[in-house]
């Protein structure tokens, strides 16, 4: 009988890549949320998945805008001291072509802000972040169940967001291209219950950096017209 030999170590690197821990974050699906009034903006769905023991649940599916991830920077900022924390795609005064082609580069941007911000271990440390991802609470709602004066707390939250969202998973599975105007089904978020509507109209100037005349936190003052950048 032939034995067969394995090299010294061979089973504890098989150990180890059995437990390396990924994470895959994805921002998709960007929408018109208040379709047709002054105050609509756009929209992105963030999917994530993982086995990384860093995270209360394994996947998730939330919907953010753009000036969520505005407030989200800031305040990894201010809890992440000198560990420099990745860019956002900045706001642009003025845009030369088509919508789409705005959204499209900007939902690059977040995505690779976010790829870069998971992977950093200090980042993950803060609990508004983990809230950010796997919870539709608001930015004050995040804030208040951070200093614990929320009802519940940042673990509860997460995982009663995770038991409630039922049905968003199916959008991860492969479906038939739609045509323009037809209902999408999505994992809800603010003013979408339903997950239904599609980026088909102009978006409002809010959404391009253009006006910001309401704040999303006590925090974050309005920004000037004009569209002034988000200091760095």
């Amino acid at each position: 009988m032939l034995s067969r030999c394995f090299p010294l170590g061979s089973g504890s690197r098989m150990l180890e890549n059995q437990e390396e821990e990924l994470t895959t974050v994805r921002v998709q699906d960007p929408r018109v949320q208040n379709e047709g009034s002054w105050n609509s903006y756009v929209d992105y769905k963030i999917f994530l998945h993982t086995n990384s023991k860093a995270f209360t649940a394994k996947t998730s599916c939330v919907r953010r805008r753009y000036r969520e991830f505005v407030w989200l920077r800031r305040q990894l900022q201010k809890n992440a001291g000198l560990v420099p924390v990745p860019e956002l795609p900045g706001k642009s005064t003025f845009f030369v072509g088509s919508t789409d082609e705005f959204v499209e580069k900007r939902r690059q941007g977040l995505q690779q802000f976010l790829e870069k911000v998971v992977q950093n271990v200090v980042l993950l440390s803060d609990s508004r972040l983990h809230l950010f991802l796997q919870s539709q609470l608001s930015v004050p709602e995040i804030e208040a169940c951070v200093q614990g004066q929320g009802s519940r707390t940042v673990t509860d939250a997460i995982l009663h967001y995770a038991m409630s969202n039922c049905g968003w998973a199916q959008e991860e599975q492969s479906r038939p291209a739609l045509l323009p105007g037809d209902p999408r089904p999505g994992c809800a978020g603010p003013g979408n219950p339903q997950g239904l509507s599609c980026l088909q109209t102009f978006p409002h100037w809010s959404d391009f950096g253009m006006d910001d005349a309401h704040s999303d936190s006590p925090e974050e003052p309005a920004e000037p017209p004009g569209g002034q950048r988000e200091p760095q």
